[in-house]
C-alpha cells in the first residue's frame, strides 16, 4: 500500500516547498492539495463537513501553482489534485495545466477531480449547480480527448469545439490517472464510465472492502479491469493501516492540519513511524 499527504496549503501555514521536500525524504509517495477559487461571503451552502466553514477553504493556494513548486524541488513526489474542481476551469486552459505539470514532473501527476458542493462558488463560474456532474464529465472528456489525440475536438452540450492542435501530451500514457472523489453509488458509476481511480472519504477496513468489490463488480460488468482505490483522510494508527492494506487499499492518504512548519514537520515524524510500524 502507497502512503500520501493531504494538506490545505495556504497564506500561512507550512510553505510547498518544505513540504514537499519532507514529505519526500520521509518516504512517503504522494501530496495532495485540495481546490476552491474562492468562497462566497454569502455562506448559503452548508459546509457539509462541520457546523463551521474553516478558515484554510477561503485561504488555500491554487493547486497547480502549489504543486508545480513542489515539482521542482522534489525527484519522486507524486503530485496529487484532491481534489480539482473540474467545473471551475475551461477545459483546454485545464488540459494544458496539468499536461504541463505532468512534463515538468516528469510524469508524477495525480489527477484528483469531483463536483464541489458550494453551490455559489460553482454559479460564480457559470456552472448551474444542477447540471454540475454531466459539466464535470464533458470537460474531463474533452480534456483526455486533448491528451491523447494529436488533433482532438469534442461536441457535447456544454463542452464543443473543432480539432485543435495543444502540447505538451503528458508525460504519462495515455494521460496521468483520473481520480473520482466521492462515496456515492453514483460516484461508483461515474468512476466506471470515465475514471482511473476512485477516492472515497474516510470509512473502516470492512465499509471499504464492500464498496470496492462492488466498483469492480461494476468494472468487470462494463469490460474493464480492477479499480484501484485510495483513501483521503486514512487513519493513521498502525493495527488500521494493516487492516486497510489486507483488504487491498492501493493508497491510504492521511491527512495534516492547515499548521506552520513546527507543528507539521513533527506530525510528518509521527505518521513516518505509524507506517514503518504498518509495515
Amino acid at each position: 500500500m502507497k502512503f500520501g499527504l493531504y494538506m490545505f496549503p495556504t497564506d500561512y501555514t507550512i510553505d510547498p516547498v518544505t513540504l514537499g521536500r519532507a514529505a519526500e525524504e520521509r518516504g512517503f509517495e504522494s501530496l495532495w492539495f485540495p481546490e476552491h477559487t474562492h468562497i462566497p461571503s454569502s455562506r448559503q451552502s452548508p459546509f457539509p463537513f462541520g457546523p463551521e466553514l474553516p478558515k484554510e477553504y477561503s485561504h488555500t493556494l491554487d493547486p497547480f501553482v502549489a504543486l508545480a513548486a513542489v515539482a521542482s524541488t522534489t525527484k519522486t513526489l507524486k503530485l496529487g489534485t484532491g481534489i480539482c474542481l473540474v467545473v471551475e476551469h475551461d477545459p483546454i486552459v485545464l488540459a494544458k495545466e496539468v499536461a504541463s505539470l505532468d512534463h515538468v514532473s516528469g510524469g508524477r501527476v495525480l489527477f484528483g477531480i469531483g463536483g464541489g458542493w458550494n453551490r455559489e462558488e460553482l454559479e460564480n463560474h457559470g456552472v448551474p449547480f444542477a447540471r454540475r456532474w454531466k459539466v464535470l464529465r464533458e470537460r474531463t472528456e474533452a480534456m483526455q480527448a486533448i491528451w491523447t489525440q494529436e488533433e482532438a475536438s469534442y461536441d457535447g452540450e456544454f463542452v464543443k469545439f473543432d480539432k485543435i492542435w495543444s502540447w505538451p501530451k503528458p508525460v504519462q500514457k495515455p494521460h496521468p490517472p483520473v481520480i473520482m472523489g466521492g462515496d456515492s453509488d453514483h460516484t461508483l458509476k461515474r468512476v466506471v464510465r470515465y475514471c482511473d481511480g476512485w477516492v472515497p472519504f474516510p470509512q473502516s477496513a470492512e465499509e471499504i472492502a464492500g464498496k470496492m468489490q462492488r466498483l469492480n463488480e461494476m468494472a468487470q460488468a462494463a469490460g474493464r479491469g480492477p479499480i484501484p482505490t485510495s483513501m483521503f483522510a486514512a487513519p493513521s494508527e498502525p493495527d488500521k493501516l494493516k487492516r486497510l492494506q489486507d483488504v487491498g487499499l492501493e493508497r491510504a492518504i492521511m491527512f495534516l492540519p492547515p499548521a506552520g512548519e513546527d507543528v507539521i514537520l513533527k506530525r510528518l515524524d509521527t505518521l513516518a513511524g505509524s507506517i514503518r510500524e504498518a509495515a
